[in-house]
């Protein structure tokens, strides 16, 4: 068994035709290593398109964060940390310093140039699932300062690409709490995700840019780049009760990386920035009942977290409970002898079993 377990040791062949190098004893003889030889080259060519993938997404990040710093500036008064890295695929801007906003996190998530492996997944999987599109996402998420904040009654509202459709709900728990619908006023590749028409009808009402352009002509001129545009006071993820009684109020834009830098969706921009001051005015309100009606339905969310989260730690305390007898049991039939061990692990086998049929038996 051992012997055929060892490999044989390798021998050189006696005739070798092809060509070679030799000093002295050592002898290299390149044909016989042709196997090394590739994978060597797949391994430089791999660590090569790593290293130009990861030099694109550099370059892009480079790009854009130089274009959007005038527009960043312009606005806080400490515009920017700098483009930081989180790897060779995702960068973030941090900036604070503005009256209304606590805080906008600017994130560009690049496709994984750097993994071959990754790109050529993508590249399979979209082309077996014609929902999912990978693309090089930049995300604007504005974070309302607490007087901001309470000046902003609670809402959730949202303009979706509608090829989004299909799957933000599942990115996207607050989205969840909305009805999706058409609007005349938006470009037909738009639709309007809002919880009530009230809600709807008075954000069409408004004009936050310094040029009295509509908002819903803003998000328009953002196409083909816009994704998402969303105001929320709820999280993106199903949160905790806890969570939910320290929420924020936030308005997050997503859009596919512009090339051309972001002259084509600096008018959104521009026009966020300007929502976001309207807001703080304390001017947009809804009718009393669309209040009431938003009210009760953030009431009973949290009712309903708040109860699975109870679900949960009582069907925690019982798993402890089983756990903790469990041990006991077997420490107690430890301490038996080998026979009375037997009977007793035969007698929880057929209690088991008993069970078992039990169950089959009320099933059937």
């Amino acid at each position: 068994m051992a012997s055929l377990l060892v490999p044989a040791p390798y021998s050189l062949p006696e005739h070798y035709d092809g060509w070679q190098l030799s000093w002295k004893f050592l002898v290299f003889r390149p044909a016989i290593l042709r196997v090394q030889a590739c994978l060597l080259l797949a391994l430089l060519v791999y660590v090569v398109l790593s290293l130009y993938g990861k030099a694109i997404n550099i370059r892009k990040a480079d790009k854009f964060y130089s274009s959007v710093l005038p527009l960043l500036s312009r606005q806080f008064s400490k515009p920017a940390s700098g483009l930081i890295s989180d790897g060779p695929s995702d960068f973030f801007v941090f900036s604070t310093g503005r009256r209304a906003i606590s805080s906008l996190h600017t994130v560009l998530a690049l496709r994984p140039r750097h993994d071959l492996l990754q790109i050529i997944w993508q590249y399979l999987w979209s082309a077996y699932d014609l929902r999912y599109e990978p693309f090089d996402a930049l995300t604007f998420d504005f974070t309302l300062d607490n007087d901001a904040a309470a000046a902003t009654p609670d809402f959730i509202w949202a303009v979706v690409r509608k090829s989004e459709l299909a799957i933000i709900r599942d990115q996207r728990w607050d989205l969840t709490f909305t009805r999706t619908a058409d609007h005349p006023g938006l470009d037909s590749a738009l639709s309007v995700m809002s919880e009530f028409a009230d809600v709807t009808e008075t954000l069409v009402k408004l004009s936050p840019s310094s040029t009295s352009t509509p908002l819903f002509t803003l998000i328009s001129s953002a196409l083909p780049y816009l994704r998402v545009f969303s105001i929320t006071d709820q999280p993106e993820k199903c949160p905790s009760a806890s969570a939910l009684a320290t929420k924020s109020k936030r308005v997050i834009l997503t859009f596919n990386l512009p090339e051309g830098g972001v002259s084509h969706i600096s008018p959104l921009l521009e026009g966020t920035f300007a929502l976001v001051d309207l807001l703080a005015t304390g001017k947009v309100t809804f009718r009393p009942e669309t209040r009431a009606k938003i009210k009760k339905v953030r009431d009973g969310v949290e009712k309903a977290v708040k109860e699975e989260e109870e679900k949960e730690k009582r069907e925690e305390v019982l798993e402890d409970r089983r756990s903790a007898k469990r041990k006991a049991e077997e420490a107690r039939i430890a301490k038996l002898s080998a026979a009375e061990q037997k009977k007793a692990l035969e007698r929880e086998r057929k209690r088991a079993l008993k069970k078992s049929q039990g169950k089959l038996v009320r099933k059937v």
